[in-house]
């Protein structure tokens, strides 16, 4: 019972020691910036853009290890760039903002904003491939966790899946006959066989991102979503070809994928 209130008074003693250690002072920098970062936010809720980029400059120079100000950096960049202006000006804002978000990801790899930004401001300034680039190097981080890797891996074949859809959906290349009251649809090989290669190649690396996905989250219900119509995809395809025993082995694993699509989202819509 002595030692117990020995040890009570020994804890008492040391939280009260610690309760009266002074917080570190901040140097004259620090506080320079953080009143610089003020000045940021107070011009950013005015709306004035590029002066609370210079006050958010400003911190980020006196104080190189201040957390926040490289957000306040990318983020008033960013509110400067105007979606759909494609005047040079306005694309080398956008850069900048770009630049600046990456130098948060450089101290924080993880940060989802400034990833997501990113993603966003390249997709502005229609620079695709730079896009598919930066989502690439995020699913193949293997420091991130497998649900974010897995999340990226998706969008890839979300693009891969669009660009064959888009030539495997053209007028002369899907054709529908209708016989009565029953309509029936056939594909045809486009005109252009430059098409048709480059439908298959989207097709294919689609449906080998989508499985890349489902490695790392086999329970993922996008990935296999995509996975379902990356296969139909190939299926049109393989039909256009002229290739009956390859469409029949795809519709296979078409049917195979769908089911596992549909339980997925028949369990996540009862967990709601």
């Amino acid at each position: 019972m002595k030692f117990l209130t020995s040890l009570t008074i020994v804890i008492a003693l040391a939280a009260a020691v610690f309760a009266q250690t002074p917080k570190p002072i901040p140097t004259v920098a620090e506080a320079q910036a953080k009143k610089e970062l003020n000045e940021a936010a107070r011009a950013y809720r005015e709306g004035n853009f590029a002066e609370a980029q210079s006050h958010s400059e400003r911190a980020l120079s006196l104080d190189p290890q201040n957390k926040t100000a490289p957000m306040f950096v990318a983020r008033t960049i960013h509110a400067q760039f105007k979606p759909g202006d494609f005047t040079p000006e306005n694309v080398a804002k956008g850069r900048q903002a770009i630049i600046a978000y990456q130098r948060i990801l450089d101290r924080s790899p993880e940060d989802d904003e400034a990833y997501k930004a990113v993603a966003y401001l390249y997709g502005a300034i229609k620079e695709e491939e730079p896009l598919r680039e930066w989502i690439l190097q995020r699913a193949g981080n293997v420091s991130l966790a497998n649900d974010k890797r897995a999340a990226a891996f998706v969008v890839l074949a979300s693009k891969d899946w669009d660009c064959s859809f888009k030539i495997t959906e053209q007028v002369n290349v899907k054709v529908v006959t209708v016989d009565g009251n029953k309509a029936s649809v056939s594909y045809h090989m486009p005109k252009d066989q430059i098409e048709f290669e480059r439908a298959g190649e989207c097709a294919n690396h689609g449906l080998e991102m989508a499985n890349m996905a489902i490695i790392l989250m086999p329970e993922n219900e996008s990935a296999w979503s995509y996975k379902t119509n990356l296969l139909l995809e190939l299926e049109k395809l393989a039909e256009m070809s002229g290739d009956a025993q390859h469409k029949a082995e795809l519709h296979q694993q078409y049917e195979d994928a769908l089911r596992q699509t549909t339980k997925l989202s028949k369990r996540a819509q009862s967990n709601q």
